[in-house]
């Protein structure tokens, strides 16, 4: 389930900018990422109350793949079809209603996760991080896929999404029940609608860690968005057109992602070990260097530097997402879990998200633009300027953070080895 829950993703999340750009619509590359967090706002929270109190969580996860690969089908097979005369209005609409039945899986996905886990007598600290590691490597595969084939600037990569959703949605339906809570005697309408998990703002810890989710979930989706466009700029000097990172900018990014498979390993121990105010410190000072990397490096003499950005960038998600979504998981009651778990998802990929690619866009736009040049003998259209000052002005905004969540966020870890 994991490994295809986030291949679906990784066909196009990474590479879906390349396309854009010389598609002509460079200019609203924020708005397409952005789009995951607007849906993100709401979608999740819908889906896990329904999951709650409704629909088991397996059969809700199934229907919500299905109709998202229906939709990302569509957007893909539209792109075919128009070529350059593409509409932004109309296949921007097919991948809003995509991604919309997307976003709430994955948090539907850790929800049936830790149902199966639990009902199986393990703990989910210790058991899920070795079973999501499958996800980053599914995410890999199509990575490399769209990479390897060609897929980069082209609206195959949707295609190749929307077939991995289909096969996905159909296994949803085979896997062990997730049963709904049927306890509603003598429960308020707010909580049979599943909205007691808003009262988690009510405890200061919860509140201010679901705060600060947003507040980090600001630089989850900016290097998805812009990492690729940027290592393509390179195209433009002669010394790098020819090097490996800028004509296979994808297979240099899922470096990111095999970084990310390792770190998810590293979770038990260091949640157990330090807590998770230190693990979600580390993350937070990791996305600093991640930016600060990018901002030095280049596909030449720099590579190195692109490479650590990416080696870091596993502890940078890891640490923050998979642990994240734990410690809501054991900081809940059982009732409201899949609720809480849409809360999580609202709060980092849904607010967070959405504010940091626009704002992103905004700050990329302010010292980038989509030119036409010529590169390799050939007319292409890539994403020129000052990059170094875009890298900077975020690792900034990383570092803010990191150092208002070492002072206001409490909470005391009892080590357990």
């Amino acid at each position: 389930m994991n490994f295809l829950q986030f291949a679906v993703w990784g066909a196009y999340l990474t590479s879906m900018s390349r396309y854009l750009g010389p598609a002509g619509l460079g200019s609203h590359i924020g708005i397409f990422y952005s789009v995951q967090g607007i849906v993100s706002i709401f979608m999740p929270a819908i889906m896990g109350i329904i999951a709650d109190r409704w629909v088991p969580a397996q059969k809700l996860l199934g229907a919500c793949h299905l109709l998202a690969a229906s939709f990302m089908l569509a957007a893909g097979l539209y792109g075919f079809n128009a070529g350059n005369g593409i509409s932004f209005p109309v296949f921007f609409t097919l991948y809003t209603l995509s991604v919309a039945f997307y976003m709430p899986t994955l948090a539907l996905s850790n929800s049936v996760a830790y149902t199966i886990l639990e009902r199986g007598g393990m703990d989910t600290v210790k058991a899920f991080p070795p079973i999501r590691v499958f996800g980053t490597i599914g995410f890999i595969c199509t990575m490399w896929i769209v990479d390897i084939l060609g897929y980069q600037t082209t609206p195959m990569q949707f295609i190749v999404s929307a077939l991995i959703g289909s096969l996905l949605g159909l296994y949803a339906f085979t896997l062990p029940n997730c049963p709904i809570s049927t306890d509603t005697k003598d429960k308020t309408l707010a909580q049979r609608f599943g909205l007691d998990a808003f009262k988690l703002f009510k405890e200061r810890k919860m509140a201010l860690f679901f705060i600060f989710s947003m507040l980090l979930g600001v630089s989850l989706q900016i290097t998805n968005g812009f990492a690729n466009p940027f290592i393509a700029s390179f195209e433009a000097s002669p010394q790098y057109a020819e090097t490996f990172g800028v004509q296979h900018a994808n297979i240099l990014i899922s470096l990111s992602q095999i970084s990310e498979a390792f770190c998810i390993l590293l979770i038990p121990f260091f949640l157990s070990r330090y807590g998770i105010k230190k693990v979600i410190l580390i993350a937070m000072f990791a996305w600093v260097l991640r930016f600060v990397f990018f901002g030095l490096g280049n596909p030449g003499d720099g590579l190195w530097l692109l490479i650590l950005s990416m080696l870091v960038y596993g502890v940078a998600f890891d640490f923050f997402n998979v642990s994240g979504s734990l410690f809501v998981d054991k900081e809940t009651p059982h009732h409201i879990r899949a609720s809480a778990q849409g809360m999580f998802m609202l709060m980092t990929n849904g607010i967070g998200a959405t504010i940091g690619t626009l704002g992103a866009q905004w700050v990329v736009n302010q010292f980038t633009s989509w030119q036409q040049v010529t590169a390799n003998g050939q007319f292409k259209s890539l994403m020129l300027g000052d990059w170094q000052s875009v890298w900077f002005i975020f690792a900034g905004y990383a570092l803010v953070v990191a150092v208002l969540f070492a002072i206001l966020f409490r909470y005391k870890h009892v080590r357990t080895r």
